[in-house]
């Protein structure tokens, strides 16, 4: 199938963005997970992309790997309307793709994974509607996969996503508060698995670490998986054992949710 276009009407820039769609051959309804590269707000990083969808389908999920706009064509909250429409428009057309519309889960990597986890709490804040039937669903995600994530503005944060993100070489704390996903933590925010290093020198661990703790404060199922030993951006880590076990953690933690 070929990539499906996220707007009805072309964006400003020349990348449009879009759903590249991994279909299991089954009309079985089956879980779902929308792959968001990595790439510090200003690309969208190769390996965490189609591999990730591959090994999902493999695991039995549908999979669609999303392109959304990155600096310097976007700046917030572009990115993120990019993802919400991408939830949109895969859960109105779950009969279509044999996708249960309950179990769509966002996955991302590194400032992918500040896209997922925004999308988590501004999903009924800013407004992805374009006019068309995806418009009547829900843009929450049903449960959010944060690899190695980008969680924090303000706290040990990675300051150059922030600034890719706002275009702005310094943002505001106000600004960076407000992008700051484990300060908008609610009763309502969604289950998440989370996965980091110790060792990860570009996105310190304890973005995932608070990001959890607030979690557990609000009663919010997740799973937390901290490695000892390996950097950043490691994708599915087919050369470090123990990490390469996340995919199928993060499975197992899915179907415990009903996926």
């Amino acid at each position: 199938m070929n990539s499906i276009p996220l707007w009805n009407e072309p964006v400003g820039g020349d990348f449009q963005p879009c759903l590249t769609p991994f279909l299991l051959n089954s009309t079985e309804p089956r879980p779902c997970i929308i792959v968001c590269p990595g790439g510090g707000y200003w690309f969208r990083a190769a390996h965490e992309g189609e591999p990730i969808a591959q090994k999902f389908n493999a695991l039995g999920f549908h999979a669609f790997v999303l392109d959304y706009r990155v600096n310097p064509q976007a700046k917030f909250p572009e990115p993120q309307l990019d993802a919400l429409r991408a939830i949109k428009i895969v859960r109105s057309r779950a009969d279509e793709f044999h996708i249960k519309p309950n179990a769509i889960a966002l996955l991302g990597f590194s400032a992918g994974g500040h896209l997922t986890a925004s999308a988590a709490f501004l999903y009924d804040k800013i407004d992805a509607q374009a006019g068309d039937s995806a418009d009547t669903v829900s843009a929450r995600p049903d449960a959010t996969v944060l690899c190695y994530a980008v969680i924090s503005g303000i706290n040990e944060p990675h300051n150059d996503s922030f600034r890719k993100l706002t275009h702005d070489p310094n943002p505001p704390y106000s600004t960076l508060l407000s992008l700051s996903a484990e300060r908008q933590v609610d009763d309502d925010t969604p289950p998440a698995f989370i996965w980091h290093t110790a060792q990860d020198a570009s996105v310190p661990v304890a973005n995932s670490l608070n990001y959890a703790a607030e979690l557990s404060r609000h009663h919010i199922p997740y799973s937390l998986h901290v490695f000892p030993f390996g950097g950043h951006g490691k994708g599915l880590a087919t050369d470090t054992q123990d990490i390469a076990r996340w995919p199928d953690l993060c499975a197992d933690f899915l179907h415990s949710l009903g996926f």
